[in-house]
């Protein structure tokens, strides 16, 4: 479990560094070849940046009141608000508040920007559904995506992909109107720099894609990270296996899902067969429940 976690940890550092790379690449195109300036780039990731805080600080809100969730205390439903409570003293943060969903549909998530600040939402589905060593594997999960700050590594990418789709947006829309750049940056010269520039205007046109298959990457990276941090915490990976597999065989799509909220729940709630694995905002669930077995 420990090297579980080590390697998720790693493997998402180094994505947010290409992420880092890709953009850095972009602005310098944009500045020395194409003649737009520095202040391009600086100017997406400001903006990107000031979007983000705005969803970074009231995102939460909004992805609750989105799905439908409703507050409830411990008189409402204690077995829940026990299970959340017992195992945010485990792991040593503050409990969560507690959300339900009405629906029949399996599926939970978490979201706030911090351990104090952080909300856990389950469906009426999946409490009904669910064996008690299975939902605290689930609760354990998405109380491990608050401790491991998740919601702020995806607020970082967020930035990173904001930015790059800003800086091609607005790359495009000033060539088409004729604003900005030099036709000849006179950089490069020859043969040698007009391929540099096909090479950059192709790169510029696929980044966004590239962004998003990034960004996708690194939400599945945390899936897998908080599988076995949530592992951990209840020291019994057969719980969260067990759940998986009654969250997977489950065919009640969640309605109030969106595509903007999708990456937060514990798994697809759209129920979609026969989606590329390539453009999930999830990895295979097999893939995780075979991680899982081989913890135990």
């Amino acid at each position: 479990m420990y090297s579980e976690i080590t390697s998720n940890k790693r493997k998402t550092i180094i994505l947010i560094m290409v992420f880092i790379a890709l953009i850095t690449g972009l602005g310098y195109f944009l500045a020395e070849y194409m003649g737009y300036g520095y202040g391009i780039m600086g100017f997406a990731v400001m903006l990107s940046f000031v979007m983000t805080l705005i969803s970074y600080f009231k995102g939460d809100v909004i992805a609750l009141k989105s799905a439908g969730a409703k507050e409830i205390q411990k008189q409402d439903n204690p077995y829940v608000c026990r299970i959340v409570e017992n195992l945010a003293l485990t792991a040593g943060m503050p409990a969560p508040r507690v959300y339900l969903i009405s629906s029949p549909a399996m599926n939970a998530f978490a979201t706030g920007r911090d351990p104090e600040h952080a909300h856990i939402a389950i469906t009426t589905g999946l409490v009904e559904s669910l064996e008690n060593e299975e939902l605290e594997g689930v609760v354990a999960h998405e109380l491990s995506h608050i401790k491991n700050y998740d919601i702020r590594v995806m607020t970082i990418v967020v930035v990173l992909v904001g930015a790059i789709a800003l800086l091609s947006d607005i790359f495009f829309r000033a060539r088409f109107f004729g604003f900005g750049g030099r036709r000849d940056s006179g950089k490069g010269g020859g043969q040698f720099g007009a391929i540099l520039m096909i090479v950059g205007i192709v790169l510029l046109i696929i980044s966004p894609l590239i962004a998003e298959l990034i960004k996708l990457a690194v939400s599945r990276k945390r899936e897998y990270l908080a599988d076995a941090s949530g592992a951990l915490l209840t020291r019994y990976p057969e719980g969260l296996a067990r759940a998986l597999e009654k969250i997977s065989a489950s065919t009640a799509p969640l309605q109030t899902a969106s595509n903007a909220t999708a990456h937060l729940f514990i798994a697809n709630p759209f129920k979609k067969k026969k989606m590329s694995s390539l453009f999930s905002t999830h990895p295979p669930v097999a893939d995780r429940i075979e991680k899982l077995r081989h913890m135990a």
